[in-house]
């Protein structure tokens, strides 16, 4: 017996390797001082770029959309999907990217499948202006079921001290903000896949009139970066608070960046709701309350911001390319919670 029959080739860990060295590889940034394959990932921080510089670091995975990349057999979009979610999660905090971390574990490596995934990761490294500085490709035979992976990543970023989005000035007379989703991103996938292939029985690749796509297309699109148009804004003042709105939706993740004695009335009216969400809801007979907890709705990130900034902020965002933001409610006073009406 050897180590590859128990399950574990070491010769495919090794092309896989070399293939994704040349991925990484396009992502290096100046701050980047090691290569891959090193036992640590080396990165020096340009101290001249910040008066007083804070790290602000995340971990996070894409949960069952996983599920949906298997059956279509797709695997070249999750790595941005993962990439993305991170740079969001440290965006809402002022902090751009810096570098990223993966890990790609499966039961029996495929150097082709890998090279995808990574391939999708480093083009949302690119993309957000972060390297890809390293990570781990783990093989474990027995524990993940043939044609099947986890990915997870890991972020770190920086933002002056005096420029943290930290949500404290938020009052009641602020306005909310929302920008537009481009689908589920990688939240309530669960839900999602129980209706359309537990209930409904249909396949990855059956074409919904209602979408105008394929399930798979739907269901696939890729996580929305929005540091593109949310950047020119930062350290500006303009800010006083960011959500992203991943699993739990509006009505969990807003009140994470809501001080003591305020809460937020959001409009459920303000905002057409994509085709996506709308035909999972009426196919799953799902209650709104619960609909709203698993999904994003179409809106992917609010801002909070003075009534006096709403103009000027609406305006940089339209300069950056972003031209369907749109009020969605307010701050009033209350308990940490939202409030639909």
């Amino acid at each position: 017996m050897d180590y590859k029959s128990s399950g574990v080739d070491i010769d495919a860990g090794n092309e896989t390797v070399r293939r994704i060295k040349t991925l990484a590889k396009s992502t290096f940034t100046p701050g980047v001082l090691s290569e891959i394959g090193s036992f640590g990932g080396l990165f020096k921080l340009d101290t001249a770029a910040w008066k007083e510089p804070v790290l602000v670091s995340s971990a996070d995975g894409v949960g069952t959309k996983l599920k949906v990349a298997f059956m279509a057999g797709e695997h070249r979009t999750i790595g941005a999907d993962l990439v993305n979610h991170c740079v969001n999660d440290i965006l809402v905090q002022g902090a751009v990217p810096l570098f990223f971390l993966d890990y790609l574990a499966t039961g029996r490596l495929q150097p082709d499948v890998a090279e995808h995934i990574v391939e999708g990761i480093a083009r949302g490294c690119r993309d957000n202006g972060c390297a890809l500085l390293g990570g781990e490709t783990a093989e474990m035979p027995g524990f993940y079921h043939d044609g099947e992976y986890d990915v997870a990543g890991f972020i770190v970023g920086a933002v002056d001290r005096a420029s943290l989005i930290d949500g404290r000035t938020i009052a009641p007379g602020d306005v909310l903000m929302g920008l537009p989703s481009s689908g589920l991103h990688t939240n309530g996938y669960s839900l999602a896949r129980k209706i359309v292939f537990d209930e409904m029985k249909l396949a990855v690749d059956s074409h919904v009139p209602d979408l105008g796509e394929t399930v798979g297309q739907a269901l696939l699109r890729t996580h929305r970066s929005y540091l593109p148009v949310v950047r020119p804004l930062l350290g500006r003042g303009l800010i006083k608070g960011m959500a992203h709105i991943t699993g739990g939706g509006i009505t969990d993740n807003l009140p994470r960046v809501l001080p003591a004695g305020t809460a937020a009335r959001v409009v459920r009216t303000s905002w057409r709701v994509p085709a996506i969400f709308r035909w999972l809801g009426e196919s799953g007979r799902v209650p709104e309350y619960d609909l709203r907890r698993a999904l994003n709705m179409g809106i992917g990130l609010i801002l909070v911001v003075a009534a006096k900034d709403v103009d000027a902020v609406r305006k940089d965002l339209l300069n950056a390319g972003e031209a369907n933001s749109v009020t969605i409610g307010e701050i009033v006073k209350g308990d940490q919670d939202v409030q639909y009406v």
